[in-house]
């Protein structure tokens, strides 16, 4: 049985329908999206885990083992590809494993 939508407003007056608890308004995260960068490629949940954790350049997502990105909660593999190829784009990569915390 799927949950009931209800009808919500956010701050900036945004009306939206949600089924879950969950009150992010998706007009605001559309608005605040990069039109540019790597982080424009990536999905808000993975994007806004990466600024939340200070991860805001291609440099400092170098500085990170690939499984140190993938223990970051709200990033998954389907991130991985894009991570990939913005690294590559800039001649960067992932860090090596041997120096990885985990």
């Amino acid at each position: 049985m799927k949950s009931q939508k209800t009808r919500r407003t956010c701050k900036f007056g945004h009306t939206f329908y949600k089924s879950s608890d969950c009150p992010t308004c998706p007009t605001c995260e559309k608005l605040k999206a990069p039109a540019s960068g790597f982080l424009a490629m990536l999905s808000n949940p993975a994007r806004n885990t990466l600024l939340h954790h200070g991860i805001d350049t291609i440099q400092k997502l170098s500085s990170y083992t690939e499984n140190e990105i993938l223990q970051l909660h709200g990033m998954g593999k389907a991130s991985l590809p894009a991570l990939h190829n913005a690294l590559a784009a800039e001649g960067l990569k992932f860090k090596d494993k041997k120096h990885d915390k985990n």
